[in-house]
């Protein structure tokens, strides 16, 4: 996993690195819903700052596409719990032509249709979740990587 990690890591810092384009980051996900709520809870812990900032959508983010196009970011980065088929608390960085085989949780509609309706370039922070049962609380792993999320955003 820390093979995997690395690999994934680089390429979350490639895209937080260069300082001359703003990254919205939003947090989407159901937090009675265990694992699912990562997102939001990642979300909630990232500090703004020059050209990061971030949003909390929980399951409604149809209702913040405005908001979203108002901010106008250079890059959208939506973060989500995602069956990447893989073991809990893997997470990948990925290109919408890339979720198409992929399955969100708890969204009326697909992420790769509702990106449709950004003018800027849209990326799925994909976590994937070891238990989506009824429940605040997130998993020990994914948890863990999560918060590895976060610090490596806020650093």
């Amino acid at each position: 996993m820390s093979n995997t990690f690395s690999k994934v890591h680089k390429s979350l810092e490639d895209l937080i690195l260069p300082e001359d384009r703003s990254i919205l980051f939003v947090g989407i996900g159901n937090v009675l819903k265990s694992d699912d709520g990562a997102g939001v809870y990642i979300s909630r812990n990232i500090r703004k700052r020059g050209n990061i900032s971030s949003l909390t959508v929980e399951v409604s983010i149809e209702n913040y596409i405005g908001k979203i196009n108002s901010l106008d970011p250079d890059i959208l980065v939506l973060i989500d719990c995602v069956d990447l088929g893989s073991f809990p608390g893997t997470y990948k960085l990925l290109e919408l032509n890339q979720i198409q085989d992929l399955t969100f949780n708890t969204h009326n509609i697909s992420l790769r249709r509702l990106s449709e309706f950004f003018k800027m370039p849209v990326f799925i922070l994909a976590i994937q979740p070891e238990k989506l049962e009824f429940g605040e609380n997130i998993s020990y792993l994914v948890k863990n990587i999560a918060d590895k999320i976060i610090n490596l955003i806020n650093s």
